[in-house]
């Protein structure tokens, strides 16, 4: 094949740029390019041609105008082995152009800004950018695409080796490009669908791109591939440990969610299985809430996901140390109890840099068939005066805090979600089971397993009691006071046995039902 004898550089990110452009010189390449890059490239000593040199008409409206031209494109898409489109271009004086360099505008990083106007936004909508990369892509047999700055090594090895670069690397680089193109439409259409459409419109068509952050060794079992995408690393920093696998990061952002809901409280300790809460505690220290969590269930959380809600300190460090953890995770770590807990070299460590759960409002899950559902995330709270008391008997100032506390717990455990509770820590939790009266059982069982009473607790259901026999076994139990959405019809029934019991019974209007 011909060598490359002409190349187009235009470029937003100019990390790599010169010395890059350097090579393509150096291989006897004739550069064009535009605006800054151009500016940047002469500064640097190299020899460039202004691209309204090479098209013969100016750039105009701002710059929104200076690549879309007969020049550019038949360049790039002309077929060199099509003597007919050979002989157009020759006709037109059309040049070849036969490596394009172009990353685009910034528009992810813009509508990422806080207070981005619309305005803005739409100025960092690249025209020109994606239209010669989709073109140079589709015309990838002769003409190389690079829009990765992570690419320039290799192209300008095999440039300086051979004067062109090998179908293999030209259709890696063209697929890519597609990727990119069709992640930064995913981006721009995601954007104006939220501002531009009412918060209640579902979009016409799911886009999810996002970028590959690592391959991970394998799925939730050794025989499933998987690998992890998106924006993890602004959200995580991983301080110590071995790499992370799909399961822990389940957990770990299961139990970052988990712990945002007590941000800026007292310190509270989260123990996390298979993205259920084992326990919870809150307490004057992070030592104090780690028994308190730990007493709910002191088998479950050996390999389990440790969460806190402010500087994990040395005192809790050690005595976390006691057992054998998969992860911790803290906004922040005394320097002290890294130096304890780097000595765990199984110990994965990660700081949350900001809470995951708020910056992405929707969840997303695949469910086969080449179908996806989309939801609003849970967010949602229970406000004090949201709470309707529907019992004889209002719940007491502990019993209140009780399920304050609890309501935030139960909320993310799977359904049929039980936990009973005191105002500061978890009692007995009861997850995932088919009949909501088998998680009450099973809460108990593990309350009564780690010699804790229940009597006085609180009790929260994720979703309402379809029958009094819910309520009447946690009462049977200890449960003074439940928390639940209320809604079934039979909740007179489920009234009247509380009101038998002496049982305080609060109705939040709203379920966190988690499958």
């Amino acid at each position: 094949m011909a060598k490359i004898e002409r190349a187009l550089l235009s470029v937003s990110d100019k990390s790599g740029l010169v010395e890059f452009a350097r090579a393509l010189g150096a291989a006897g390449v004739e550069l064009i390019s535009t605006g800054g890059t151009a500016k940047a490239l002469r500064e640097a000593g190299l020899t460039v041609k202004d691209i309204s040199e090479h098209t013969g008409f100016p750039e105009m409206l701002d710059g929104r105008v200076k690549t879309l031209h007969p020049k550019i494109h038949g360049g790039l898409l002309h077929l060199r082995e099509n003597p007919e489109h050979v002989a157009t271009v020759k006709e037109h004086g059309i040049l070849p152009i036969d490596l394009v360099v172009v990353n685009l505008y910034p528009f992810e990083a813009t509508v990422a800004k806080p207070g981005v106007t619309i305005e803005e936004a739409i100025e960092n909508i690249d025209i020109g950018g994606p239209s010669m990369l989709r073109s140079a892509a589709k015309n990838h047999g002769s003409v190389t695409v690079v829009t990765d700055p992570a690419d320039y090594a290799r192209v300008a090895e095999q440039v300086k080796a051979t004067g062109n670069t090998t179908p293999e690397l030209r259709r890696e680089l063209a697929a890519k490009v597609y990727a990119r193109t069709a992640a930064y439409d995913a981006a721009i259409a995601t954007h104006l669908q939220k501002e531009f459409a009412a918060p209640t419109t579902a979009a016409p068509a799911l886009s999810i791109q996002a970028p590959l952050v690592q391959t991970l060794r394998y799925g939730e079992n050794p025989h499933q591939q998987a690998a992890l995408y998106g924006r993890f690393r602004d959200y995580f920093e991983q301080l110590h440990g071995k790499e992370l696998s799909y399961n822990n990061i389940l957990d770990l952002t299961a139990a970052a969610a988990l712990i945002a809901e007590f941000a800026g409280e007292a310190p509270t300790l989260a123990i996390l299985k298979h993205t259920n809460p084992c326990g919870v505690g809150q307490g004057a220290s992070f030592r104090e809430a780690w028994e308190k969590a730990f007493a709910t269930d002191r088998q479950a959380p050996f390999g389990g996901i440790i969460a806190v809600n402010g500087e994990l300190d040395r005192a809790c460090a050690e005595a976390i140390s006691e057992i054998f953890s998969e992860v911790i995770i803290a906004p922040a770590f005394a320097a002290d109890t890294l130096e304890l807990l780097q000595k765990k070299k199984n110990l994965r460590l990660l700081r949350v840099l900001r809470n995951p759960a708020t910056p992405q409002p929707v969840d997303v899950r695949s469910v086969g068939a080449e179908s996806y559902l989309m939801q609003s995330r849970d967010l949602k709270t229970a406000a004090g005066d949201e709470l309707k008391t529907v019992t004889s008997r209002s719940p007491s100032p502990e019993e209140l805090l009780a399920m304050k506390f609890g309501w935030r717990v139960v909320k993310h455990v799977k359904s049929n979600a039980i936990v009973y509770c005191g105002p500061d820590r978890t009692l007995g939790v009861g997850a995932g089971q088919m009949s909501r009266v088998d998680s009450s059982r099973i809460a108990v069982w593990k309350a009564q397993e780690a010699g804790l009473s229940l009597k006085g607790s609180v009790v929260c259901s994720d979703a309402f009691f379809p029958f009094p026999d819910g309520l009447v076994a946690a009462a049977e139990a200890g449960a003074t006071a439940a928390i639940q959405p209320g809604g079934s019809m039979r909740d007179q029934e489920v009234i009247g046995a509380a009101n038998d019991r002496n049982v305080a019974m609060v109705f939040t209007g709203h379920r966190h039902f988690r499958h």
